[in-house]
């Protein structure tokens, strides 16, 4: 599958079948987030990842609620290790993991391996959860495991709605 047909079949999936991700296709899925760019190439993350299914239900708890959660096979905690920010006054961590994170959703994508991005969490629950310190931002999580749906495509807005050309329009 060729880049921009992953980008455009991907889905967010909700339902997974309990067959579990190959250690291999997981490795292979988390060195593509080692491959991100990074600003200055601090490569400013960590990621945590979580196959046990005491901490699954309770990271589930922990993302509002949300019952899936729990059911993949696996999560994934990206966390931002580095306090800058950029000069436009945005936290450098939450560029840097979010880009090492969609990596990872492309990746797992191109393997066969659904994924879904959580931001509807409490942070306090999940550093609790995984013993991350304070001082570390809890950037996104990530579900990862095989498809038990495909959902249809979401609506998208046309290309004249989001582009402008030399300026502000």
């Amino acid at each position: 599958m060729d880049v921009f047909e992953c980008i455009k079949t991907r889905r967010s999936i909700r339902a997974y079948k309990s067959k579990p991700i190959e250690e291999e296709k997981l490795m292979k899925i988390m060195e593509a987030a080692r491959l991100a760019p990074s600003a200055h190439n601090h490569q400013p993350w960590k990621f945590i990842l979580v196959r046990d299914d005491k901490k699954k239900k309770a990271l589930s708890l922990a993302c509002c609620g949300q019952k899936f959660v729990k059911d993949a096979d696996t999560i994934v905690v990206g966390l931002g290790l580095k306090k800058h920010r950029f000069r436009n006054g945005i936290n450098s961590n939450a560029i840097d993991v979010t880009i090492a994170l969609e990596h990872i959703v492309l990746e797992a994508w191109e393997l066969g391996i659904g994924s879904c991005w959580i931001l509807a969490f409490f942070p306090d629950k999940v550093r609790k959860i995984l013993k991350i310190p304070n001082d570390i931002d809890i950037v996104g999580i990530l579900t990862l495991g095989y498809p038990e749906e495909m959902p249809d495509q979401r609506p998208r807005k046309d290309i004249k709605e989001i582009l402008c050309k030399e300026e502000f329009c």
